[in-house]
């Protein structure tokens, strides 16, 4: 018999079930007791003839001449940028284990009509057949030496990043060069990627989240920016391979590509860098300009809980007024800080508990693009309490846009937002991106105390001014679910 989520016994086996479990965990103890037992005589017998040292583990040795460990100079980012508009940027960490990514300006956004899905089937076409290397070997190659080759992109940029030992650098290049400059699309390859983008759509389709996010920009614009991450229905099987071959010429050209390392030499860095030299030259195709128009989507599916987005256009990436939507972002909780906690700093959450006793989540949303953003807030409800939940998350915006923001409130989000910056840098996959984007936006690279001044010098007034953005701007919502309470953006 099924009861809450676990198999329980009927009763007339109920008796026999609890025996056979006792007799199981029993003999389970025995066996363990058994080998503990013959452990420790082992390690009796092992120790029988070891003196006991008087010597403090802490006491240094007397009597040796140990060499001292050197100190390794601190290594700085290194940007260079090559005739060819090739941006090579490098950080030495003097890790065992190197980095290193190609940054390309080619995301979904660069997308037509004629080819929506394109960079979706990119990223599963990464390890297919290429000029110098058959798809055979570039998988049997990169996991002899123990490496990773990687594909992510988002509405702007493909990230195409390989993982190895030091030693290994050169090995995992060849093959991280052949993908990104020399792929062939062999038909017969793209078509077995068909089932691979099939189970993507899928898995994107049964997280909420994704699905209102990709309705999110498809009515925040009217172009660029509304194509989405994932291949339209109507286009799965008939992205051809002589489409990608276009895309990757008129959008994998040396002007709009970084090569950015971690845990390698700049000077090694960049000999691979001069192999690029051979690759497409020139600015390729220039994308269209995003253009917000604001709109509502509403997604009837009879499910309990209410996903809902609420936004406004935002900042434009490496703007001033991006970190002040960052700290607003903060301002109002951009996610709790401790594990089932509470958040209890959170405005979002303070205000929405005053108005429901309904379970809630809220946070603060943000993303910026180079040439536009989106700000809002997210809501996830029960659908008898939607609506209380949305409005009181936007009355929160509208109190800080009044002048409702104190000095603890920007200092603490000062901090989160330091912290959240520096513990990124903390690991690979976050320096590379942080390098690696903003090589490939302003073919530079901002040290770590340039980007905490920046942060300390947003100003509550610069806040407040953001927030305002939101509540005068015009809006676009997203929702999904049983939407009975929930109110249209003309009542918000």
């Amino acid at each position: 018999m099924y009861l809450g989520g676990c198999m329980q016994p009927t009763p007339l086996l109920s008796a026999t079930w609890r025996q056979l479990h006792k007799e199981s965990v029993f003999n389970y103890r025995m066996r363990r007791s058994v080998r503990s037992l013959t452990y420790l005589s082992l390690l009796q017998k092992r120790f029988y003839a070891a003196p006991r040292s008087t010597r403090s583990l802490t006491e240094p040795l007397k009597g040796l001449n140990l060499p001292k460990r050197a100190a390794l100079p601190h290594q700085d980012a290194h940007v260079t940028k090559l005739p060819n508009g090739l941006v090579i940027a490098s950080l030495e960490t003097y890790s065992p284990a190197s980095k290193i990514g190609v940054f390309v300006k080619a995301g979904s956004r660069y997308e037509t009509l004629e080819n929506q899905g394109v960079t979706h089937m990119l990223r599963l076409a990464a390890n297919l057949t290429t000029k110098g290397a058959s798809a055979f070997r570039i998988c049997r190659g990169v996991e002899a030496v123990g490496g990773s080759l990687s594909v992510t992109s988002s509405r702007e940029n493909m990230i195409y990043s390989v993982e190895c030992l030091r030693d290994h650098v050169d090995t995992v290049m060849e093959y991280l060069i052949n993908v990104t400059t020399a792929p062939e699309f062999r038909p017969w390859e793209v078509d077995e990627l068909i089932s691979r983008l099939k189970i993507d759509k899928a898995l994107a389709n049964q997280t909420p989240q994704i699905a209102v996010l990709e309705m999110l920009h498809a009515a925040a614009y009217k172009n660029a920016l509304s194509n989405s991450l994932y291949c339209p229905d109507y286009m799965v099987g008939h992205v051809t391979s002589e489409q990608l071959h276009s895309f990757v010429q008129n959008n994998f050209t040396s002007a709009r590509m970084a090569l950015v390392g971690l845990g390698v030499q700049h000077s090694v860095l960049r000999q691979v860098g001069e192999q690029f030299l051979n690759v497409r030259s020139g600015t390729g195709v220039a994308g269209a300009k995003a253009q917000y128009r604001g709109g509502e989507v509403r997604n009837q599916n009879g499910d309990s809980l209410v996903h809902a987005i609420l936004a406004s256009e935002g900042a434009v990436s490496g703007s001033a007024e991006a970190s002040a939507f960052s700290l607003l972002q903060r301002v109002l909780g951009a996610g709790p800080h401790v594990k089932r906690g509470s958040n209890t700093t959170s405005k979002l959450s303070q205000g929405i508990a005053k108005a429901t006793p309904s379970p809630f989540d809220a946070c603060a949303f943000n993303a910026d693009y180079s040439d536009s953003g989106l700000f809002g807030v997210y809501t996830i409800s029960q659908c008898d309490s939607a609506g209380d939940v949305i409005r009181a998350a936007v009355a929160q915006v509208d109190s800080v846009a009044q002048g409702g923001l104190s000095s603890a409130d920007l200092s603490r989000a000062k901090s989160q937002l330091t912290a959240e910056y520096l513990m990124a840098l903390e690991c690979s996959d976050g320096a590379l991106e942080v390098i690696g984007l903003q090589a490939l936006l302003g073919g530079a690279y901002q040290a770590p105390d340039t980007v905490i001044q920046n942060i300390n010098s947003v100003t509550a007034d610069d806040v407040i001014n953001a927030a305002k953005k939101f509540v005068t701007g015009k809006k676009t919502m997203v929702s999904s679910g049983h939407l009975m309470n929930v109110p249209f953006i003309d009542e918000l």
